[in-house]
């Protein structure tokens, strides 16, 4: 049976409807980057190249990227948690295959597939939280939430490590199991049927151009990071992408079910807030890839202890989030949004102090600020963006969302 408004869900299975997103936020973040320590493992055991192991992470990222928002549009259709649900079983499918996968290339086929699953639960996972608790907690959930990608980045690395020092590369993607098992378990058992009214459609038209734009603008990054953005296929990719993005727009004006209705846009929490969140991880992704570089080939350290010191972010973050998810929801979004911003803009400005004469310990106080602004301003900032949006349009809302973390993550 259709349910329409928010007076019908069932608050009292909130904490179990936040674990099984928690589950699956933390599954699909890990497997972004514990893979990237296995890349010379993966070239030595598939008896392969760096330039075709690369496809390993890069077709995932690519799949999610592209796909988030299809997948936001359909579950407004269809309903967050068959979709959610369907993104558990093939993630975790994905992951058996992967780990069983003879050869580079159906390893990365493989990878497409758990990119489907992943993208599934990404879409999604803030727009069912969001859902799931009243108003007035919030942004205390969606902290919570921010705290598992936190710790996904962060455990993803070191615990690559640790399996393939004990395992073999096949872990890396067979260790998902259990843990998808449950996951699949916890959606079926407590997240709500929660079905719109009213016949829906799909803009299959809108779905295509956006893809093409897209995978155009991601290849055109990728590429441009190479060959140099004055190559004449990093070029026609720019031009592609373009031309598909303003097919796209005209598209979406015209269709009477639009996969992105643009009247969201004219929300100012909803647009600033994304634009906001869209240049806050351009910075830090910038940042964090030119550190490792500072941190080894300047300052000297090794391995282990740059990761350590990368570290300090993530966990800085997750540890703030779910405070400055419960402040939101007490002082209002804004006022907690502006202060994260401005502690973090005050980070940058610590990290000009950077030398070669810096110490570990001076590092890390130079660059906890960041950490620290991040986890202040991304909770109000996701909390304000998912309540200016109508119910109808969570799916959507939160892959825009998730769409300009990755794309802030890409062009950083």
């Amino acid at each position: 049976m259709a349910i329409s408004n928010q007076a019908q869900v069932d608050y009292r299975r909130k904490w179990h409807v936040l674990a099984a997103v928690s589950m699956g936020i933390f599954l699909s973040t890990i497997d972004a980057s514990i893979v990237n320590i296995a890349l010379p493992t993966l070239v030595r055991a598939l008896d392969s190249d760096f330039a075709t192991v690369q496809w390993v992470v890069l077709a995932y990222l690519l799949g999610i990227t592209t796909l988030m928002l299809s997948v936001g549009r359909l579950a407004d259709m269809l309903g967050k948690k068959p979709i959610y649900a369907a993104g558990f079983v093939i993630f975790t499918l994905g992951s058996l295959l992967c780990g069983l996968s003879p050869t580079v290339y159906w390893l990365i086929g493989f990878r497409v597939l758990q990119a489907v699953g992943a993208t599934m639960i990404l879409a999604l996972g803030l727009a069912i939280v969001t859902e799931a608790f009243p108003a007035g907690e919030r942004g205390r959930a969606l902290g919570i939430t921010g705290s598992f990608i936190s710790v996904g980045i962060v455990i993803g690395p070191t615990l690559g490590g640790i399996i393939l020092q004990a395992l073999t590369w096949h872990w890396i993607f067979l260790v998902n199991l259990p843990v998808g098992v449950l996951g699949i378990w916890l959606v079926l058992r407590y997240v709500p049927d929660l079905r719109p009214a009213g016949e829906q459609q799909f803009d299959f038209g809108g779905a295509l151009t956006l893809f093409v734009a897209l995978l155009a603008l991601l290849l055109a990054l990728t590429l441009g990071q190479n060959a140099g953005f004055s190559d004449g296929r990093v070029l026609a990719l720019l031009l592609i992408a373009l031309l598909a993005a303003a097919l796209f727009i005209f598209i979406e004006q015209r269709a009477t079910q639009p996969m992105i209705d643009l009247r969201l846009f004219a929300s100012p929490l909803l647009s600033i807030g994304l634009i906001t969140g869209f240049l806050s991880f351009v910075a830090i992704a910038g940042t964090t890839l030119l550190l490792p570089f500072y941190l080894e080939e300047l300052l000297g350290y090794d391995t282990r202890t740059v990761g350590v010191l990368l570290a300090i972010v993530p966990v800085a973050l997750g540890i703030v989030a779910p405070i400055s998810g419960i402040l939101s929801d007490r002082f209002g979004t804004r006022p907690i949004a502006v202060t994260g911003l401005a502690v973090l803009v005050l980070g940058y400005a610590l990290m000009s102090r950077l030398d070669a004469q810096t110490s570990a310990l001076a590092f890390t106080l130079l660059f906890l600020p960041i950490g620290l602004g991040m986890g202040f301003f991304q909770s109000p900032n996701n909390s304000a963006i998912m309540g200016s949006a109508p119910r109808e349009r969570l799916g959507v809302a939160s892959g825009l969302l998730s769409i300009s973390r990755s794309l802030g993550q890409t062009v950083g």
